[in-house]
């Protein structure tokens, strides 16, 4: 009979006195019980009270002072330490749980995640192999996210850090699976000196980095022109490929993407597809936050094609809500993903019975051997709300992008400096010398606390750019940015005026 962990009957009592010095467990378990409820308690609070806050706010000199102390070597009391976090660490964070964070593409997590990860702290699960139920979790989410994009059962997939690492994980099972196995013993030689990749203009700079790192070279890589949708331009890459193969280069991978980083263009996937088959490349689509758009009914059929991807890159703590980190890696071969990182070593056989069956392992599918349980936030968070409500949420970020989208449109004083395709929302004040206008428009929107965008560069020109992520934000908190934006814009320019 199976006895759930917290029914089990406690062990013998041993006699560990002399050693108790050395034990990192509290002598009152009582005091942490209640230290730890007051902690739980305020982080609901914190979460709760959100509003009443600012979006973000500089960090004092006092606070940033006690961050440069040295190596602390005797104990603290934990209330002490508690409450140095509570004054010096939890009111200057990024702000991103805040309605009015609008600035990247950060996720506003979810409190039940919160609990999720204060479970799995409290398990200390290494994921990175063996025969527990941890595992099992992320086999799951394997299994779930098969589903959600169509994938066939062979498929693989990993949780990792995020898309950065996900799509250097793609580029490695892309090189891997043209160049064969020898390439993990001998590197890249003469021919994968002739591999070349292609990618957007608008592609997010980490597959750059990716090709940097797989020993490539960014000069690997194509960047194609966009459509007017910011698209990539798909006869454009086609004669690129065909170009690249009179002058002996070797075409292996196209990364697609599923919502760039600037506006959230959505590459034609399924025409990507054909190219990619008609020239036996590898497909991988960047779908960072884009791709969970799979849960929208609404954005669903803009994704058409991703389900022929060999690979795709995404966050469950962008779109999902899940708190940070978790990225993922979907691998449409399975056996090529593996053969891509799998290794051998005595210290980690495995078995077939006891704590060191369970093979493959997570481990045969990335570079990590020790990884956390991140498994168990996003399994809590897709169990309690569905799918169907995470849908919902992310159509309403992009409903919400549509309101801001019209209200830029109705103001003069405004312009709107790229389609609205998903939530992301580029625009600008009107101004001589707008770009330094705008930059100063969104430092003092920041240094307010009323609301957080970013900025971009948009054929040639700064644009606030405000991507509505958290499923907290709602129209007041865009009437709120525009209405600052128009306060701070008028402010700059007559402060240019009088200068």
């Amino acid at each position: 009979m199976t006895v759930a962990w917290r029914d089990a009957p406690p062990l013998a009592p041993q006699d560990l006195s002399s050693d108790r010095s050395e034990t990192l467990d509290p002598e009152d378990w009582k005091a942490l019980r209640t230290q730890g409820h007051r902690m739980l308690d305020d982080m609901f609070d914190h979460v709760a009270g959100v509003r009443a806050r600012p979006v973000w706010q500089p960090i004092p000199p006092e606070t940033r002072a006690r961050f440069r102390g040295a190596l602390p070597q005797a104990p603290t009391d934990l209330g002490d330490v508690y409450r140095e976090f509570a004054d010096h660490i939890a009111p200057y964070t990024t702000g991103n749980i805040h309605p009015g964070f609008m600035g990247w593409v950060h996720g506003g997590g979810n409190a039940v995640g919160m609990l999720a990860e204060m479970l799995a702290a409290g398990l200390n699960a290494n994921c990175g192999g063996r025969d527990h139920v941890p595992i099992e979790v992320e086999r799951q989410i394997v299994q779930w996210t098969r589903q959600m994009f169509g994938f066939p059962d062979t498929a693989s997939g990993l949780f990792v850090t995020g898309t950065s690492m996900a799509n250097l994980m793609a580029v490695l099972v892309a090189r891997a699976t043209r160049l064969g196995p020898s390439v993990r013993q001998h590197g890249l030689s003469d021919c994968g000196a002739r591999l070349t990749a292609y990618t957007s203009v608008a592609t997010h700079g980490c597959i750059a980095q990716a090709m940097d790192l797989a020993g490539f070279g960014t000069d690997a890589l194509r960047r194609i022109p966009v459509d007017h949708c910011h698209r990539i331009d798909v006869a454009v890459l086609r004669a690129q490929i065909a170009a690249d193969r009179v002058a002996g280069f070797e075409p292996f991978l196209v990364v697609g993407s599923a919502g760039t980083v600037d506006i959230g263009a959505i590459d034609d996937l399924a025409a990507l597809h054909d190219v990619c088959r008609d020239e036996d490349i590898w497909l991988h689509v960047d779908g960072a936050y884009g791709a969970l758009g799979i849960l929208s009914a609404e954005i669903a059929p803009r994704l058409a094609g991703i389900e022929s991807a060999d690979s795709i890159g995404f966050d469950f703590h962008k779109w999902g809500q899940v708190p940070y980190d978790a990225g993922f890696l979907l691998v449409r071969d399975g056996e090529q993903h593996r053969a891509t990182f799998a290794a051998s070593a005595a210290y980690l056989r495995r078995e077939t019975r006891g704590l060191a069956a369970g093979s493959p392992w997570p481990c045969d599918y990335g570079p990590d051997l020790s990884r956390g349980f991140r498994a168990l936030k996003t399994w809590f968070t897709l169990k309690t709300y569905g799918t169907d409500k995470l849908g919902a949420v992310i159509s309403r970020t992009c409903e919400l992008a549509r309101y801001m989208e019209a209200k830029v449109a109705a103001e003069p004083r405004l312009e709107l400096l790229a389609p609205v395709q998903l939530n992301i929302v580029c625009f600008r004040y009107r101004a001589e010398d707008a770009d330094a206008v705008n930059a100063d428009i969104v430092a003092a929107l920041h240094e307010s606390g009323i609301a957080a965008p970013s900025t971009t560069t948009l054929d040639g020109r700064i644009a606030i750019r405000a991507a509505i992520v958290n499923h907290r934000t709602d129209r007041r908190d865009i009437d709120a940015l525009l209405s600052a934006v128009l306060e701070f814009g008028a402010c700059e320019t007559a402060a240019r005026i009088e200068r």
